[in-house]
């Protein structure tokens, strides 16, 4: 059963790095690519068009909070998120697993995708704890109990459940339910969550073979794929989770259970790799994986962005991110140039009639100043968020589309030297 199709056109000669395509029912995506993040079916402060225009071939939503609201199947019975949104490209979802994260172990903590593990309070107590610490999510074997951020609801999700949802939701590729650790957990937790999410694993692969076999209704057409007369089946594509924090025994040994999971004769269609990682960690965790991971399906790091990330996830054998940061950074102001961040409501700006960055190609530096977007902000004008953010989308997206470009001239190592020297 093919949901999608992964070729390989050219890879990075001595490392894991590659440059190939992913044919989903919604289209070809070239990668390596990033993902632009759509968290309530909606990248925040961007319309459709725009976030398209950037040169985003693929967006990202939200489990979790399209459960919430309006809810999955609301969201079926408007034809499914890339109906709802009016997105025509690929679409994918995650599991839900990084925000039972952030609503459990790491509510009110200052731990992120990234983080630098410098500080004793990120140690994380024992999650089955029954204090009444301030988190809102509970983990169990079977699944996760939480309470809604938004009305307080009690809800419980399970591998199973996970899979319905984003069944329903309907987007391209989808995620199996997973938990994410924290870096700076014990070896013990990241065992005991490690073997929760292989477990998990399992069940979101039967689940979603049980609702392939059900002939559940399905948003995606079947289309003709290229040259060998196959089509794709017309039900979503499956992702594997690989976890196992910063060690290296349980990252390698989440690959390889990952990796070879089978139920009926089915695998994976491709795997994302999770947790929360340390800056250091992009060429090690990311590398001890996909030394691994089967060569001719997808890999994606979730919730990873920054550039200097993304040229180390993409020599290590990355071919897809999602991440928040070009939008939340974009709302607050925050841009990014070709010479670092700036930060547009800086006073230098006040007067500044130039773009963002002279030779930028997007919507906001071909028709607005510095200026202009510094007033925005200052004035508290929804605009500003909007036009930074699409330079920011643009900015990302684009970067990720050159350093594919390089693995197919031969000179990536230039290139990322050329970049980072200025950015860094």
């Amino acid at each position: 059963m093919k949901a999608i199709n992964f070729k390989i056109e050219k890879k990075l000669e001595g490392r894991l790095g590659r440059a190939g395509t992913i044919e989903t029912h919604h289209g070809v995506i070239e990668t390596p690519a990033f993902v632009v993040v759509g968290t309530k079916g909606t990248v925040k402060s961007v319309n459709p068009e725009q976030v398209r225009d950037a040169g985003a071939q693929v967006v990202l939503a939200n489990t979790y909070h399209l459960y919430l609201q309006p809810g999955d199947e609301s969201v079926m019975k408007m034809g499914g998120l890339n109906k709802m949104m009016n997105w025509s490209g690929p679409s994918m979802t995650d599991s839900g697993g990084f925000q039972v994260f952030s609503l459990g172990a790491a509510y009110g903590k200052d731990i992120s995708k990234i983080l630098q593990i410098t500080d004793p309070s990120l140690l994380i107590p024992e999650r089955f704890d029954d204090s009444n610490a301030p988190r809102l999510a509970k983990i169990g074997q079977d699944g996760v109990s939480f309470t809604s951020h938004i009305d307080g609801s009690v809800h419980y999700i399970t591998p199973e459940k996970s899979i319905q949802i984003q069944h329903n939701l309907g987007a391209d590729m989808i995620f199996a339910f997973d938990e994410c650790t924290s870096p700076a957990e014990d070896l013990k937790y990241q065992e005991e969550a490690l073997e929760r999410t292989h477990s998990w694993a399992r069940r979101s692969l039967e689940e979603h073979l049980k609702l392939i076999e059900s002939g559940k209704r399905s948003f995606l057409k079947e289309e003709q794929s290229d040259g060998k007369g196959e089509t794709l089946k017309s039900f979503p594509a499956l992702f594997g989770i690989i976890q196992g924090g910063r060690d290296e025994n349980l990252r390698k040994k989440s690959a390889k259970v990952i990796s070879e999971m089978e139920v009926d004769g089915e695998k994976f269609d491709g795997y994302g790799i999770g947790g929360s990682f340390a800056k250091e960690d992009m060429s090690t965790a990311v590398k001890w994986v996909n030394e691994i991971l089967p060569e001719e399906k997808p890999r994606h790091l979730l919730g990873i962005g920054e550039p200097e990330d993304l040229f180390m996830g993409i020599e290590n054998g990355i071919d897809l991110f999602d991440c928040v940061l070009p939008t939340r950074l974009g709302r607050n102001g925050t841009i990014y140039t070709k010479t670092g961040k700036i930060h547009i409501m800086n006073n230098e700006f006040r007067i500044d009639l130039k773009p963002i960055e002279d030779d930028c190609e997007c919507y906001t530096c071909k028709n607005y100043s510095r200026a202009y977007l510094c007033h925005l902000f200052h004035g508290k004008e929804m605009l500003g968020g909007t036009l930074a953010s699409i330079h920011n989308i643009y900015f990302i997206v684009n970067l990720v589309k050159k350093i594919r470009q390089s693995i197919l001239d031969n000179n990536f190592d230039e290139f990322k030297k050329n970049f980072l020297k200025k950015y860094i």
